[in-house]
């Protein structure tokens, strides 16, 4: 097996240089120490930002398609690293490594969204009312973007926000979670080596920062930095979000999620019971599409509920670097903790609860390996409604369509959404305007996993911030319309005279 230090130089990082800092990077997996990282002050993260707003200058006037040549590069050498970046996102993180190396996939795959989006970054060309005139738009690039980043997505969140904020002419500074220190620290090496292949890449166009909230907080509050894309909790956004509106600055905020699928009768529920599993239980629950609430219908409910505790019975539980596991650990005690409390309050709150207790504790004495959880519950009591990031699944009974859409949009977030049925009336009603609230919404399948193409975000409490594919591209740019007289008058709109 390869060692850390190995992993590490593969990257291009120096183990060497990852000791004597101030943060201490641990696995998950065993609690082991991995590092001692060098934090940045407030005044080197000034000076970084100031690097990037420089380097942003010259980047802008590089035609987007020979930006785009530079995320090629840079996906062409992550997939020549795939299976080492993605195997310290299982170390630093905790995934299992199907997770980690699909985790780098998805970097891969939006720097190839990204090479394509390069020759289009469309403007439009509108009618215009005056003789001798045309009216279009056209995209410019923002300057500096500011990306923060949550440790359950250490460097897929980092590279949708990156590839599309880099191929629109943006330099970029990013603030990664510090849990999660080594993986940015990685994926700087690997840019640096995409851009030195490149050839004539700006210094400062890719920052990373190191540190805690004070660090954070001299991005979010910099005049410089005019997109600040910032993932993690609902509290986190709270604060984020009014200090860059403050300035006036762009914010894109991808927040909790509290994630549910509807069974209906008609449902497959082999199909359904697969998709909750992965959905449920994947990441250790650790996603923000973790699927968090299961709303059956109650004729085929006993029969769901059987086959997922014989699903979750048989989960291999345990080390992520061990391709049996299915189901790596907690990130740490806090969640642990967290975890515990919500399972009380379900109890109290008249749920069945069965799993949710720490396991592998004399193996990993330093770990937080858990049961998933099911709480089987009377209603959508307080603490389902609350977003505990980790394996509990909350399940709660229906009888009538329409109380299940309530249920499914009856919590403050609203992200990820998903219902199993053969019924096409249901199907079409949850997709329509009167059925899921939430940004993301599937039929027949689960609410994890994500293809880069379609754009990622959420509403209410999520933050309403889309990243990723389709359009998201134009939370990079900024629009201006234009207005060209090839006549040789000069009429006004609304036909206004003015003097004559």
């Amino acid at each position: 097996m390869d060692t850390p230090q190995d992993i590490l130089r593969a990257l291009g990082l120096n183990p060497d240089t990852l000791t004597g800092g101030t943060l201490v990077a641990r696995s998950p997996i065993d609690g082991a120490e991995l590092a001692r990282v060098h934090e940045h002050t407030v005044a080197q993260a000034h000076a970084a930002i100031t690097r990037a707003r420089q380097a942003s200058l010259a980047w802008r006037d590089v035609p987007a398609p020979r930006r785009g040549e530079l995320l090629r590069l840079l996906g062409e050498t992550l997939r020549q690293h795939k299976h080492e970046l993605g195997r310290l996102v299982s170390l630093e993180a905790g995934k299992i490594l199907a997770e980690g190396e699909g985790e780098v996939q998805e970097m891969i795959d939006i720097c190839d969204f990204a090479v394509g989006l390069s020759r289009q970054l469309y403007g439009l060309t509108i009618a215009s009312e005056r003789p001798g005139h045309r009216m279009m738009e056209t995209w410019h690039p923002l300057g500096v973007v500011g990306v923060i980043s949550a440790f359950n997505f250490p460097v897929a969140v980092w590279s949708w926000n990156a590839a599309l904020a880099l191929v629109c002419g943006n330099a970029v500074v990013w603030k990664p979670s510090e849990k999660t220190p080594l993986t940015a620290l990685a994926c700087q090496a690997l840019f640096a080596q995409a851009a030195q292949r490149f050839g004539d890449a700006p210094a400062g166009l890719s920052e990373v920062l190191i540190g805690g909230r004070d660090v954070g907080e001299a991005l979010v509050d910099s005049h410089a930095v005019a997109l600040v894309s910032a993932t993690g909790s609902t509290r986190m956004g709270r604060q984020v979000g009014p200090r860059v509106a403050q300035r006036f600055g762009r914010v894109l905020l991808e927040l909790g999620g509290n994630n549910a699928i509807i069974v209906g009768p008609t449902a497959d529920l082999d199909m359904a019971a697969r998709g909750i599993v992965f959905g449920a239980i994947g990441t250790a629950g650790q996603r923000c599409t973790t699927t968090r609430r299961l709303i059956v219908h109650e004729s085929v409910a006993n029969d769901l509920l059987q086959r997922l505790h014989k699903a979750y019975a048989s989960a291999p539980i345990g080390n992520p670097l061990d391709g049996k596991n299915l189901v790596g650990p907690l990130i740490d005690r806090a969640s642990f903790d967290a975890m515990q409390a919500s399972l009380k309050a379900a109890a109290e709150q008249g749920g069945k609860v069965t799993g949710g207790e720490r396991v592998l504790a004399d193996q990993y004495p330093d770990a937080w390996y858990v049961r998933p959880a099911i709480a089987e519950m009377p209603g959508q009591t307080d603490v389902v409604c609350h977003e505990t990031f980790a394996p509990i699944l909350y399940v709660m009974r229906y009888t009538d369509f329409s109380q299940a859409l309530a249920l499914q949009n009856g919590v403050p977030q609203g992200l990820s959404s998903a219902i199993f049925t053969n019924d096409l009336r249901e199907a079409e009603t949850f997709l329509s305007a009167s059925g899921s609230d939430c940004g993301i919404a599937n039929v027949n399948i689960g609410t994890s996993g994500a293809e880069i193409g379609g754009a990622f975000g959420g509403e209410k409490e999520t933050g309403g911030g889309r990243e990723s594919g389709s359009d998201a591209w134009r939370n990079y740019m900024r629009r201006a319309t234009n207005t060209i007289n090839y006549s040789r008058n000069l009429p006004l709109a609304q036909g206004i005279k003015f003097g004559e």
